[in-house]
């Protein structure tokens, strides 16, 4: 039997060049940060600007770190998303009721350095839609995500996730092919991978990324 395609998300999409070269090349998903330390940030009104340019093909993913009702209304008063990403220290609790309040998937992003940082999946699975699992932020690092840097993808090797995942941190085009036989993703998020310089989307490395997760 054929195996599912492999889904692609380009996370940090802040410009109408980086948002059509991703869905020209095909992602699944496309992720608009709301977190304003990150240099990928948007603001709700430049976010709904770009959503209209054209994202009918793709996914609206929005990306929040620990965010409080108000700033999840402030967004989807200015343009409709598929999912919220939540990337910060919420906690399941806090999952399910952001989920029962806007009715929408949600996705929660959980940071993995060693088998036991999977043991939280568990507790998530019953609040949440979908996993994201990226690196564990390093010591002192400002962004919960999109900082470069991998972790050991054996860990998730043969492991069950209870629930549609993506696998992120560190991915770039020369390694996502190794990462997704590594790890058995049926994902992928990517960021700073397909960046030159951080925080600015380079078209060439998203439709080289695209490519070589879906070859």
């Amino acid at each position: 039997m054929r195996s599912p395609p492999v889904r692609v998300k380009i996370c940090g999409v802040n410009s109408p060049v980086a948002l059509d070269a991703a869905i020209s090349a095909g992602a699944d998903m496309l992720g608009f940060v709301f977190f304003p330390p990150s240099p990928r940030a948007l603001s709700p009104a430049d976010a709904a600007a770009l959503a209209r340019l054209g994202t009918a093909e793709a996914e609206r993913v929005g990306l929040f770190v620990d965010p409080d009702d108000a700033a999840i209304e402030a967004v989807l008063s200015a343009l409709p998303l598929d999912v919220i990403q939540l990337h910060g220290s919420e906690t399941p609790e806090r999952c399910a009721a952001i989920r029962a309040r806007f009715g929408l998937p949600v996705m929660k992003a959980l940071g993995v350095a060693s088998p036991s940082d999977l043991d939280a999946l568990a507790d998530y699975a019953p609040a949440v839609d979908r996993f994201l699992l990226d690196a564990k932020p390093p010591v002192g690092a400002e962004l919960p995500g999109g900082n470069a840097a991998a972790f050991d993808w054996h860990l998730l090797s043969g492991r069950t996730v209870p629930r549609p995942w993506l696998l992120a941190g560190g991915l770039t085009p020369d390694n996502v092919a190794r990462a997704l036989a590594e790890s058995g993703a049926p994902g992928v998020d990517v960021s700073s991978g397909v960046e030159r310089p951080r925080g600015l989307k380079d078209p060439a490395l998203i439709r080289a990324f695209v490519a070589a997760a879906k070859g």
